[in-house]
C-alpha cells in the first residue's frame, strides 16, 4: 500500500488529529490528493493540519452539537463527506474499584458516542452519492481485555458493534464500514500510558513496555503510526468495496496465540 494519489479525490472526515495516527491518516489523505478536515480539541491541531494541506476544525466531541458541526462544517467547505475516520481517544488507567466515574463519561462519549453522532451526520451524504467508507479505529483492545482500563476497553468494544450495524444498514447505499484494532502504537497516548502503567503495577517504564505491552506480541517492538494509516487507505479506497464489517488487527502477532 502506497502514499500515490488516490483514482477518486474524495471528502474526508478525520479526528484526534494533533498527533499519532490521525495526524498520520491526514498527511497520508492529503498526499492522495483528498479533501480533509482535520478535527481535534487541541488548537495545535491546526498547525499540523494546515502543513499537511488540510483544513482544521477544533471541536470538544464529548459535545453532540460539536460532532454534528464537524461533519456540517466539512460540507459547508468542501460540498459533501465521502469517508469519516473516528480517530479520537483518550486514556485513564485506573481499577474498577477507583474509577472516576467523570472520566467514565467522558471516554465513552468521546470514543463511543461521538463516533455514532458524526457517523449519523454524515450518513445522508454518503447515501445521497451512493458511496461512503467509514473506519473506526478501535484498539486491540477491542477484542481482548487488559486490567485498569474499563471505559476504554468497554468503548473499544462497543466501537465494533457500531461498525457491524452500520455495515449492514450501509450495504445496499454503498456505505461500508470497518475497524481497525492495532495492538500498541507508538503515539503520545501510550507514552503517557507507559508512566500510568508502570504507577499502577509497581513498575519501572520500560518494564510496562516488555512485559505488559509486548508480552503477547510475536513482533517485538511498538507500531508505527504510518502503518496503521496505510491500512486506513486500502479501506477509503474504491479497491475496498466488498470489504465491510469487518475488524482489521494490526496487532503484531498478539490474538495469534
Amino acid at each position: 500500500m502506497s502514499s500515490q494519489k488516490a483514482s477518486t479525490p474524495r471528502v474526508a472526515v478525520v479526528t484526534g488529529t494533533s498527533s499519532g495516527i490521525g495526524e498520520a491518516v491526514v498527511k497520508h489523505f492529503c498526499e492522495q490528493g483528498h479533501q480533509v478536515l482535520a478535527v481535534d480539541f487541541n488548537p495545535a491541531g491546526k498547525e499540523i493540519a494546515e502543513a499537511a494541506g488540510a483544513a482544521f476544525y477544533q471541536a470538544d466531541l464529548t459535545d453532540a452539537d460539536a460532532c454534528r458541526g464537524a461533519i456540517a462544517e466539512a460540507v459547508k467547505r468542501f460540498g459533501s463527506v465521502d469517508i469519516l475516520v473516528n480517530n479520537a481517544g483518550i486514556q485513564h488507567v485506573a481499577s474498577i474499584e477507583t474509577f472516576p466515574e467523570e472520566k467514565w463519561r467522558q471516554i465513552i462519549d468521546l470514543m463511543l458516542t461521538a463516533p455514532f453522532l458524526l457517523t449519523q451526520a454524515a450518513w445522508p451524504y454518503m447515501r445521497e452519492k451512493g458511496w461512503g467508507r467509514v473506519v473506526n479505529i478501535a484498539s486491540i483492545h477491542a477484542q481482548v481485555a487488559s486490567p485498569g482500563k474499563a471505559a476504554y476497553i468497554s468503548a473499544k468494544h462497543g466501537m465494533i458493534g457500531l461498525t457491524k450495524t452500520a455495515a449492514l444498514e450501509g450495504g445496499e447505499q454503498g456505505i461500508t464500514a470497518n475497524a481497525i484494532c492495532p495492538a500498541y502504537v507508538k503515539t503520545p497516548l501510550v507514552d503517557n500510558q507507559i508512566a500510568d502503567q508502570a504507577k499502577l503495577h509497581g513498575m519501572d517504564e520500560q518494564e510496562v513496555i516488555e512485559k505488559i505491552m509486548l508480552k503477547n506480541a510475536a513482533i517485538k517492538r511498538l507500531i508505527d503510526p504510518s502503518e496503521v494509516a496505510q491500512l486506513v487507505a486500502y479501506l477509503t479506497s474504491d479497491a475496498a468495496g466488498a470489504v465491510t464489517g469487518a475488524s482489521w488487527n494490526i496487532d503484531l502477532g498478539w490474538t495469534a496465540h
